[in-house]
């Protein structure tokens, strides 16, 4: 991190002012609505205590369904230019790494008391969003309200109830309506989700791996499955980030928006899918990319996020710009969606409370807490220090890999090729599922094949994993 120039820890300045932090925010404001008595609920990784966002749903006589999306009020408690604010500001980013977690925000903040933890009344953000049966957002706004979490739900638990695969979690029982409440989400979430990629949004499934401890003992690396409480979750959050620019734009008021450009490189994507026979247009299309990322999934899903993170690779990485534009340009190619911010997760994200203080004061009718040139800045800074903290996050899953598989020298496993280039040969494992390079034996391997090598060394500290083919 310090290599990246992101600061580790907070500053005595920082930690001064949290010291003097000891309640949650009120807030006696005339327009906040008192909305706690509504089936709140949260729905995040099991051990996630930063709960930036509650969900609920209230069928209408059209067939339509409202959907409100509320998110944590973090700019009550870290005021802009404090020293909290300054290290939020510095790193932009939660930093997850396998070792551990570098908060934004300290803890006490950001997963107790600017978190929606259940049972506790707190200030949010709600967008409200009125949507039909063929997915379409018909109307949407936002307002300031006191929520209540009923239940502090988890998506496996979540998503293996909706699939039938197991009964409701505790939880959800627990609270009286709470099930009927989650399938009604569950249906409007995947009409969104249809909708979207109908319009092009891009199918991609690449492999996450995350480092499972036992103690102070690395035991396992575990593949995160997307699955329907995931999907839910990620469906209202695009839409919601959309009605906020919406908002925004409605009020004339500049915003960060969260961009993900024309592939530059779209030549080459042609060329990947031409190996399987598939044409795609010589100029940009989503919905031809989407055409054919489907295809490949059904034919050959276990290739298929190798694939993905080709196509990621190539179609480039996402960034943040200040938009004044009225048509909600610039777009985000890989999400088929135009007019997009992150304003969803202000605990762990700084351009999320960015958006929220700009959105508070749309609210209230007061000018805009940023100057141009100082938001201009912040997208550009922004992006860059997301990057870093990728690159830190990326470093670490590499060392844990390698930690993994130290003592597991002269063993042999299955893989299959995810690069072959002048600069090298990689390969993916099938379990674990780290990859490797091939150092000998590369004659003839292209991406997609399936091979057997052999584990020779491992460099824990740069993350290095070599083999050799058998």
């Amino acid at each position: 991190m310090v290599e990246r120039d992101l600061l580790p820890d907070f500053s005595s300045a920082a930690m001064a002012e949290l010291s003097r932090i000891q309640t949650a925010a009120t807030d006696s404001h005339a327009n906040l609505r008192d909305l706690t008595g509504l089936l709140w609920a949260s729905i995040d990784n099991d051990d996630s205590r930063d709960l930036d966002q509650l969900t609920v749903a209230e069928l209408r006589a059209d067939r339509s369904v409202k959907i409100l999306v509320a998110i944590a009020d973090v700019d009550a408690l870290v005021k802009k230019d404090s020293a909290l604010d300054g290290h939020a500001k510095h790193n932009t980013t939660s930093v997850y790494t396998s070792g551990d977690m570098f908060p934004m925000l300290p803890e006490k903040l950001s997963t107790d008391l600017t978190s929606l933890g259940e049972g506790q009344d707190r200030l949010a953000i709600v967008v409200e969003m009125t949507i039909a049966e063929d997915g379409v957002v018909r109307s949407s706004t936002l307002f300031r309200a006191l929520v209540h979490n009923h239940a502090k739900l988890a998506y496996n638990g979540v998503a293996a109830w909706l699939a039938g695969e197991a009964p409701a979690p505790e939880r959800v029982t627990a609270v009286s309506g709470l099930d009927a409440q989650l399938r009604l989400q569950d249906q409007v979430a995947q009409r969104l989700k249809v909708r979207r990629h109908q319009q092009g949004a891009l199918s991609l499934e690449t492999i996450e791996a995350r480092a499972v401890f036992d103690g102070e003992l690395l035991t396992d690396l575990r593949v995160e499955q997307k699955n329907r409480a995931k999907e839910l979750i990620e469906d209202f959050m695009i839409a919601a980030n959309q009605a906020t620019v919406s908002y925004l734009r409605g009020k004339g008021v500049p915003s960060f928006r969260r961009i993900l450009r024309s592939p530059e490189r779209w030549l080459r994507i042609v060329e990947v899918a031409a190996r399987w026979g598939e044409p795609l247009p010589p100029e940009p299309d989503a919905s031809a990319l989407e055409g054919f990322l489907v295809k490949r999934r059904k034919a050959d899903p276990l290739t298929f996020p190798d694939l993905s993170l080709a196509i990621v690779k190539l179609i480039g990485r996402g960034e943040y710009v200040l938009d004044q534009s009225k048509d909600g340009a610039p777009e985000h190619f890989g999400l088929a969606v135009r007019g997009y911010t992150h304003s969803t997760a202000p605990n762990r994200r700084f351009p999320d409370l960015i958006t929220q203080r700009l959105v508070k004061a749309a609210l209230a009718g007061a000018p805009t807490p940023y100057k141009l040139e100082e938001l201009k800045y912040l997208a550009g800074h922004c992006t860059e220090k997301e990057d870093d903290a990728e690159k830190v996050e990326r470093r670490l899953r590499k060392s844990a890999a390698a930690l993994l598989l130290e003592s597991r020298i002269g063993q042999r496993f299955d893989a299959i090729v995810t690069g072959a280039s002048e600069s090298g040969t990689w390969v993916r494992l099938l379990e674990p599922p780290v990859e490797g390079r091939v150092v000998t034996g590369t004659s003839g391997l292209d991406v997609g094949d399936k091979v057997r090598v052999e584990l020779i060394s491992t460099d824990v500290e740069r993350g290095y994993i070599d083999f050799v083919r058998v």
